[in-house]
C-alpha cells in the first residue's frame, strides 16, 4: 500500500511540476517582450543602464544555481527550495507595475533573479527522484514541453492584452500587463505548496562548501564537451539579427520566435521518450547534427523563407537536447549531489553563453554576418566527435 502510494506522489510530482514551469513560463514570456521598451520609454533608462540590469540579473541566475543545487543536497530536500524560487520571482514580479526608476527595477529584477536561479537546480534533482530510471527521458522531456508551450503562449497573450488595453496611455498598459503576469506566476506557489510532495532524500551534511567531488567519471567527461558546444552556442539574438540581415520583416519576427516555440514543445516528449528507448547519448548526439546543420542554414541563409525553414529545425534541436541533456545528467550522477550537479551544469552554461556571444559577435563585425554560425557548427560537430569518442555510458 505504501509503495502503491510512493508511486502515485512520484508520477502526480511529474505532472504538477510541469504545469508549475507551464505557468512560471507563461508569466515570464508575458513580461519579456515589452520590458525593454518599458525601460527606456517609460522610466527613461539608458541603454547602459538596461543592460546593467539585465547582466546582472544574467549573473545572479547563475550564482543562485550553484547555491541552491549545493543547499538542497546538503539539507536532503527539494521542494521547499523550488517554494521559495517561485515565490522571489512572482513576488519580483508583481510589484514590478510599482516600479518609478532604475533602482526600483534593479532591485526588483534581481529579486526575480535570485528565484529564477535558486528553482532550477532543486527542481531538475525534485523531478529525477520522482522519476523512474527508464523514464527519465520522458519526464524531463514533459516538463520542457510545458515550459516551452507557456513561452509560446506568453507573448502571444501579451500582444491581445496590448490591443485590449489600446486606449489606456503606454504607462498604464505597461504596467496592467505586468500586475496580470505576476498573478499567474502565483499560480506556481500553489500548485507547488498544494500538490507537489516532496521525496525522501539522503542529507549529506550541515555544513555549506562546494563538493567538487563530482566533478568525476562520466559527469565530468560531458561538463567538458558541453563546455566546447556551448562556446558555439552564442545568444539567439543572433540568430533574430541574421533574419533581419536578409530581409525578414520586424513584424512577423515574433511569428516566428512562436512557431519555433511551438515546434520544441510538441516534440519534447516524443524527444525524451526516444532517449528512454536509444540512450540519452544518441539522441544528444543527433540533436548536435541537426545544430550543426541549422547553423550550416542560417550561414548560407540568403531569402526570408529560409530563416521561417531554419527556426522549425532549430525547434527541433532544442528538443532532442535540453531536457534530454538533464536526464542523461541524472543518471551519471549520484542522487545525493543530483542538486549540486544540476546547479554546476545550468549555471556554467549560462556563463558560458556570455564569452560566446563575445566571440559570436567578434566574427560579425570582423569578419562577415554568416562567420558566427559557420564557428557554432564546427564547435557542434566537434563536441559530437568527442561524445563518441568518450562513450560516455549511462549508469
Amino acid at each position: 500500500m505504501e509503495n502503491r502510494e510512493e508511486k502515485n506522489n512520484e508520477n502526480n510530482n511529474i505532472k504538477v511540476l510541469g504545469w508549475v514551469a507551464f505557468f512560471g513560463g507563461l508569466s515570464q514570456d508575458m513580461i519579456v517582450p515589452i520590458l525593454p521598451t518599458f525601460y527606456t520609454q517609460i522610466l527613461g533608462l539608458s541603454k547602459e543602464m538596461v543592460g546593467l540590469i539585465e547582466g546582472s540579473v544574467t549573473t545572479v541566475v547563475s550564482i543562485m544555481r550553484i547555491i541552491s543545487g549545493i543547499i538542497s543536497d546538503k539539507i536532503g530536500k527539494r521542494k521547499s527550495i523550488v517554494f521559495i524560487g517561485y515565490l522571489f520571482s512572482a513576488v519580483g514580479r508583481v510589484l514590478l507595475p510599482l516600479t518609478n526608476g532604475a533602482a526600483m527595477a534593479f532591485g526588483l529584477r534581481l529579486i526575480d533573479g535570485i528565484g529564477k536561479g535558486t528553482k532550477d537546480a532543486p527542481r531538475d534533482a525534485l523531478i529525477a527522484k520522482s522519476s523512474k530510471m527508464k523514464s527519465m527521458g520522458f519526464s524531463f522531456g514533459f516538463q520542457r514541453m510545458l515550459d516551452t508551450l507557456g513561452s509560446f503562449l506568453g507573448p502571444l497573450i501579451t500582444a491581445g492584452l496590448m490591443i485590449l488595453f489600446a486606449n489606456y496611455m503606454d504607462s498604464i498598459r505597461y504596467r496592467l500587463i505586468f500586475l496580470i503576469a505576476g498573478l499567474v506566476a502565483f499560480i506556481t506557489i500553489i500548485l507547488i505548496g498544494l500538490f507537489v510532495v516532496e521525496q525522501k532524500g539522503e542529507r549529506v551534511s550541515s555544513s555549506f562548501k562546494l563538493d567538487l567531488s563530482v566533478f568525476k567519471g562520466k559527469f565530468l567527461t560531458f561538463f567538458v564537451v558541453m563546455l566546447v558546444f556551448t562556446l558555439g552556442n552564442s545568444s539567439d539574438a543572433f540568430l533574430i539579427l541574421r533574419a533581419r540581415s536578409v530581409g525578414v520583416e520586424e513584424s512577423t519576427i515574433p511569428i516566428i520566435i512562436a512557431m519555433f516555440n511551438l515546434s520544441y514543445a510538441l516534440l519534447s516528449v516524443p524527444s525524451g521518450v526516444l532517449s528512454d528507448r536509444i540512450g540519452r547519448v544518441n539522441v544528444i548526439r543527433l540533436g548536435w547534427i541537426i545544430y550543426a546543420v541549422t547553423y550550416l542554414g542560417f550561414a548560407l541563409a540568403k531569402l526570408p523563407w529560409h530563416i521561417w525553414a531554419l527556426y522549425l529545425i532549430y525547434g527541433v534541436y532544442y528538443s532532442t537536447t535540453e531536457g534530454v541533456a538533464k536526464s542523461l545528467v541524472a543518471h551519471i550522477v549520484d542522487e545525493s549531489n543530483r542538486g549540486t550537479a544540476f546547479g554546476l551544469y545550468n549555471a556554467s552554461m549560462g556563463l558560458l553563453a556570455i564569452p560566446a556571444s563575445f566571440i559570436a559577435g567578434y566574427l560579425w563585425d570582423n569578419v562577415s554576418p554568416a562567420a558566427p554560425f559557420y564557428f557554432g557548427a564546427i564547435c557542434s560537430l566537434v563536441a559530437v566527435i568527442l561524445i563518441t569518442l568518450f562513450r560516455i555510458e549511462e549508469n
